[in-house]
């Protein structure tokens, strides 16, 4: 078995970089690196959305989950299918008029304070480590598992790929790599889960009728199957999608606004088809790994279902589709991240944006090294929990509201991100305040917009000059409102 995955981690690692520098989409200016020259036709920019989106905690978690704990789990995945609803209804059309490729360029375009800038862009660092550190635990967790190596082996191999890949084009290199591994990860997953399904003869009822664990809860209400729980999932994940920055930097790597919607609405048709996934692997493994822990469930199937050569093929397989989501996701992460802290930093074009990737990376990789094991599900749910807590605020009412200021936004941000912080410390120390604590979303984003909105009705000489012409770009139909000349920190970059 051993043979069997690293080869297939070998072969779709390589294959990661040779096609993220076959197509690097070169460019020293900011429109190159960050969003691809613009020049992503929908359904390629869709395939990457998704696949970036279906990170380890979808094709690994959440089938733990789903076999752990039951019926319930399968209401996770609704959760994103809202977040792209919101994101299409409320943000693609205004935020590409705002003419600000990040989540901080927009926090200081829409009020002006360079301060705030900084303030969001530690947030963005905040929620991209999270979502880094639960892709190389979960890559530890493959390595260790099917291989016997030390986990970070597989950390160290992920970050030399996505390294590599970032260093090639940025975003250009990123979106051809994460594009072609959602289907890759597609077919693999459905084509392995297919071949155990058949072999095997489960029933689906037989699914329904078992039991199932109890009292293994993780952060955010990861894995409670009680109502509350499931519901504080739904609302991290439909307001946490919006501020996730390497999905929302994707409403500009389109030529135009109506590229961007459809690339939303692609993303969308096939979040429905991989969300056959986690099902398909959660009733099989209920039935045939019910004792193993909830994120090896899924690696665990072939052996124990087909023993010998075919199980270990198939194994070698899931290993491939497995490193493809560990690399697509953390790819996407690691340029958005890196990209943002660059713009903040400095005003340098290539050489600031692969120096803050490295930082970036290195930042990811010591704090995977020192935080012991976690699942991947309640890492991610964190970070859209931080998310939801402060920049859904920032866009909702940024784009919809003119009377935000920057002190009710620095206010909010410190708000939520408190909050959330707060109350995941006290549950994992033991302090217990019932569904306060387990479920953090639906507490900290009611405090978070109840912030912003109370502290800039309390300071409304703090208003930025010219609210209106911006409310009015942001409004106004892209082909009489959209900026030609990219606003950041960066000068002189066009935007095609």
């Amino acid at each position: 078995m051993t043979v069997a995955v690293l080869t297939g981690i070998a072969f779709v690692l390589v294959l990661g970089v040779m096609v993220g520098a076959a197509r690097p989409r070169r460019s020293s200016g900011v429109s190159g690196f960050h969003v691809a020259a613009r020049a992503v036709p929908p359904w390629w920019n869709g395939a990457a959305i998704t696949s970036e989106f279906t990170s380890a905690a979808a094709c690994l978690g959440l089938a733990g989950l789903i076999a752990t704990h039951g019926g319930p789990m399968l209401w996770y995945p609704v959760g994103a299918a809202a977040g792209f609803v919101v994101i299409l209804a409320l943000v693609v059309a205004p935020l590409r008029r705002s003419g600000t490729y990040t989540l901080p360029d927009f926090a200081e375009w829409r009020l002006r304070s360079v301060l705030l800038r900084r303030f969001a862009t530690c947030f963005v660092l905040v929620i991209g480590l999270t979502l880094m550190v639960a892709q190389f635990h979960a890559t530890g967790v493959v390595v260790r598992l099917l291989t016997g190596l030390p986990p970070w082996l597989g950390w160290a191999a992920v970050a030399a790929a996505a390294l590599a890949v970032a260093f090639a084009g940025g975003r250009g290199s990123v979106t051809s790599v994460q594009a072609s591994q959602f289907w890759l990860k597609l077919v693999v997953f459905l084509g392995v889960g297919a071949v155990c399904w058949w072999m095997s003869g489960t029933r689906p009822l037989s699914w329904f009728e078992g039991t199932y664990r109890a009292g293994e809860h993780g952060l955010g209400g990861a894995g409670d199957p009680s109502l509350p729980g499931v519901l504080t999932v739904l609302v991290a994940c439909a307001l946490g999608t919006m501020g996730l920055p390497h999905v929302i930097v994707r409403v500009y790597t389109n030529s135009d606004g109506r590229g961007a919607r459809r690339s939303i609405v692609a993303t969308q048709a096939m979040l429905a088809v991989f969300c056959v996934v986690p099902p398909l692997y959660g009733v099989l493994g209920h039935v045939h790994a019910p004792d193993a822990a909830p994120d090896e469930i899924v690696l665990l199937l072939p052996a124990r279902m087909l023993p010998g050569a075919v199980g270990e093929l198939l194994t070698g397989l899931l290993a491939v589709g497995a490193f493809a989501a560990f690399l697509a996701t953390t790819g996407g992460v690691l340029v958005a991240v890196g990209g943002a802290v660059s713009a903040c930093m400095t005003r340098a074009r290539a050489a600031s944006f692969r120096a803050a990737v490295g930082v970036v990376l290195i930042a990811a990789l010591a704090l995977t090294a020192v935080t012991g094991p976690s699942a991947s599900v309640p890492l991610v749910l964190l970070g859209f929990s931080l998310s939801a807590a402060t920049f859904c605020p920032l866009l909702v009412l940024g784009i919809w509201w003119r009377r935000l200021t920057d002190v009710g936004v620095a206010a909010g941000f410190a708000l939520g991100g408190g909050v959330t912080t707060a109350l995941v410390i006290c549950d994992q120390v033991g302090v217990k305040m019932g569904a306060l604590t387990s479920h953090p979303a639906p507490v900290a984003v009611p405090v978070a917009f109840a912030g912003m909105v109370m502290i800039s009705l309390a300071t409304p000489g703090r208003m930025p000059r010219g609210v209106g012409r911006m409310m009015a770009r942001m409004h106004l139909p892209e082909h009489l409102a959209s900026p030609r000349i990219y606003r950041s920190s960066t000068p002189g970059d066009r935007s095609s």
